[in-house]
């Protein structure tokens, strides 16, 4: 009998965890590592198979949320990271080598729904939305110009976005998070190739992987 009136005092202080866990009024903010990995895809240039498309490699940067839930299930969250830098090359053969360099800025909101109830400690959720990216500081370098390229800019992006998290509680206020990200994002390049204009329609298309911490209140 003695043992009846610990579990009682156990259990009273699991309940106020268990029940604050991803509710109606939260407000949840995230942080950690997020990898961009670029599928992308653009007409040749030039319309050259020896110099081929333009390609993109991949960039980690950090990564932060802004979440805020609507009801026990229905959450908004705002994605937003410090600026990606990517090394722009060429698939072809005739220029090897990277030939610049872009950066940019994905801000993406989304509409999200997460599964299970407030007192369960893993919530796994699915999110759709729409993303803005923002392209500057685009320059080739050295490489590039001496191939004959000058005045890169690219063209900013409204696209779909859509993701699959998942929430692991630790508390009542703080939490570690795992993400995956898509974005659509098509884009035009514009540059000169020996002082004659090109434009090149180019679909970058990410994927994201974040890695990180929470804390809801």
């Amino acid at each position: 009998m003695k043992k009846l009136p610990l579990v009682c005092l156990i259990a009273a202080a699991l309940s106020p965890v268990l029940a604050s866990a991803h509710e109606a009024g939260d407000f949840i903010v995230r942080g950690g590592s997020i990898t961009v990995r670029p599928n992308e895809n653009s007409d040749k240039v030039l319309g050259s198979a020896a110099i081929g498309s333009l390609r993109v490699d991949n960039n980690t940067q950090l990564g932060f949320t802004l979440g805020y839930m609507v009801t026990d299930n229905f959450g908004v969250e705002l994605l937003g990271a410090t600026p990606f830098e990517h090394k722009v090359s060429l698939s072809g053969n005739a220029i090897g080598g990277d030939i610049g360099s872009i950066k940019h800025l994905p801000p993406s909101l989304m509409a999200q729904w997460y599964f299970g109830s407030k007192e369960d400690a893993l919530r796994p959720y699915l999110g759709v939305g729409v993303n803005y990216t923002m392209f500057f500081s685009e320059k080739f370098n050295d490489n590039g110009k001496s191939a004959g390229l000058s005045n890169l800019s690219l063209k900013d992006s409204w696209g779909v976005a859509a993701q699959a998290g998942l929430d692991y509680n630790l508390d009542e206020n703080w939490l570690l998070n795992a993400s995956v990200w898509w974005m659509d994002i098509d884009t035009e390049a514009k540059f000169k190739v020996a002082g004659v204009e090109e434009k090149v329609d180019v679909r970058v298309d990410p994927v994201g992987f974040m890695f990180g911490v929470g804390y809801r209140f």
